[in-house]
């Protein structure tokens, strides 16, 4: 039966793209099918606790080039482990009746979640129990299972590989080594990309767990061909081999660490080995902020559109997404993934990863013990 009046919220920390997505989903359902949008407010909690508002064309307007999200976003609320004082709560439960409850009292035929692969595995929960329901990926960690890239990710990369380029000329000039610390949780997808983009000396991420020693023979030979600068490009979830990444427990899962502080760390660590001087430098949530770059407006735009398209043609239980050439090249085919993929857990880098292969190629080190 065709869907008539649709909701959407956007869960899971922001992402460049995510106004742009939610203005796609709704003019494509109201300019192509004639359907009513409800928008809920602050991600899933929204949804929890009926906090809704009707989304219009005239709501959506100019939000192509507008970072963040004018719903609002909580990677804090799980309909399955939750707990408000509204609802009575002295500890978290299962609410996802409640939020069932809700979709029913506002008359949803269907659900649009706009969000990454947390937001996304509690989407199949979700449908699991009989919610009709689509995902749209988005993270800037690009860690989504089943799509090649995801909305946030090319702005994150932009900033990142800005940053690395400003650096260079302070590193250089100082004959320091920098470690940039870049987001991406337990996927080194934003490091790799960034680091080779901006022309990093070292790349550590979670996949290729690195040795302090193989990061200072790097310094040390760099030195020695008369490069008296370094910089390394680490992801927040890189580990020493043998070791831990560096985070704290905030929560259950899938919420339950908030990585940070890696690069620190390894400053402290690194100027023992060196007579360098070393410097860190965090970029957080600067990763997140600011308007999308032109790839990401489109491909939110393209996955916004087909997801309610989806919709119409009585979809449910999947997550639209774009393929993967064998060469790691993103191509425009837009394809339906299950929600069941997506829960399987995040998408890391492989170890034959194109990009991978080729950082090696020109000397890049990953601060592998065999490296030559």
């Amino acid at each position: 039966m065709a869907k008539r009046r649709i909701g959407v919220l956007t869960g899971g920390g922001d992402a460049p793209g995510l106004n742009a997505a939610l203005r796609a989903v709704v003019k494509t359902a109201i300019l192509r099918y004639g359907w009513t949008v409800v928008g809920f407010l602050d991600g899933y909690e929204g949804a929890i606790l009926g906090r809704v508002c009707e989304l219009g064309l005239d709501d959506v307007r100019g939000l192509l080039v507008r970072g963040g999200t004018i719903l609002g976003a909580s990677n804090r609320a799980n309909p399955f482990w939750f707990q408000h004082p509204d609802l009575g709560d002295t500890e978290p439960r299962d609410h996802s009746a409640t939020l069932i409850a809700t979709l029913e009292r506002f008359a949803l035929d269907a659900l649009v979640v706009i969000g990454g692969e947390g937001s996304l595995t509690i989407a199949h929960r979700l449908h699991q129990l009989g919610v009709p329901i689509v995902g749209i990926p988005k993270t800037i960690d690009n860690d989504v299972r089943g799509t090649a890239q995801t909305i946030g990710f090319d702005t994150a990369v932009t900033t990142a590989t800005d940053a690395i380029d400003r650096l260079h000329t302070t590193a250089e000039s100082h004959h320091r080594v920098m470690l940039v610390e870049l987001m991406g949780r337990d996927a080194g997808w934003i490091a790799l990309h960034a680091g080779v983009s901006g022309g990093a000396d070292v790349i550590l991420i979670p996949e290729l767990p690195f040795t302090l020693e193989r990061v200072a023979a790097v310094v040390h030979r760099r030195r020695e061909r008369g490069r008296h600068f370094t910089i390394v490009a680490v992801a927040e979830g890189a580990r020493p081999s043998g070791g831990e990444a560096v985070f704290e427990r905030t929560g259950p899962l899938p919420y339950q660490r908030k990585y940070g502080g890696i690069a620190i760390a390894l400053q402290q660590q690194l100027a023992q080995l060196v007579p360098t001087e070393v410097r860190a430098v965090v970029l957080g949530h600067l990763q997140r902020g600011g308007s999308p770059t032109p790839a990401d407006r489109a491909l939110a735009t393209a996955l916004g559109a087909a997801a309610v398209d989806a919709l119409a043609q009585d979809e449910q239980g999947i997550m639209v997404a774009v393929r993967a050439h064998p060469t790691g090249q993103v191509t425009w085919g837009i394809v339906r993934v299950p929600l069941a993929e997506v829960a399987r857990g995040p998408r890391l880098v492989p170890l034959d990863h194109p990009l991978l292969l080729a950082a090696r190629n020109i000397g890049i080190s990953f601060g592998q013990a065999d490296e030559g």
